[in-house]
């Protein structure tokens, strides 16, 4: 699977609050949160994010608090993936719970300009900066992990999984 796209940039310690505001936490509508998702790091984001684009951050993106809202307001807003030079440890299985596809790789946080066209091959975590023309590696997602990115999340995989082996 290759996701393609063009990046919006942000800086270290995007926390919950900047990705999906406290005052929007009252609704668990998809669409709702999409349309508030990153407006306090960038009040264009939400109006100006177009499906598949890319976030590119810096170290630590999605610290504070543990919501789910976070990365289902980024998945919904037509975000493709997240790469970062590190991931809050709760935000990374919060996003793969959801099938938010996320990247590590600092080299390419670091070189990856605003507005540059990326490629990511999601089987072998490589990025290319079609626009810079380099590339660079991610973390290497486990293959059990990149199922449940492909089924659309958590709970897809464990209702494929328990359909195939005839449960319901």
């Amino acid at each position: 699977m290759e996701l393609k796209g063009a990046t919006w940039k942000f800086g270290n310690d995007v926390d919950t609050d900047a990705i999906i505001p406290a005052r929007y936490l009252n609704t668990s509508d998809p669409r709702e949160l999409a349309a508030h998702c990153m407006e306090d790091a960038d009040p264009q984001f939400p109006q100006k994010v177009k499906a598949g684009d890319i976030i590119v951050a810096g170290k630590n993106f999605g610290c504070g608090s543990s919501r789910e809202h976070a990365p289902i307001a980024i998945k919904e807003a037509g975000v493709s993936c997240v790469i970062a030079k590190t991931f809050a440890r709760i935000f990374y299985r919060n996003a793969f719970n959801i099938g938010l596809p996320i990247f590590e790789s600092p080299e390419a946080a670091e070189a990856i300009a605003e507005g540059d066209q990326v490629a990511v091959d999601v089987e072998a975590g490589i990025i290319r900066n079609i626009t810079r023309n380099e590339e660079y590696r991610a973390t290497q997602v486990p293959p059990f992990m990149q199922r449940i990115i492909a089924a659309g999340g958590l709970i897809n995989y464990v209702s494929e999984r328990m359909k195939g082996n005839g449960r319901v």
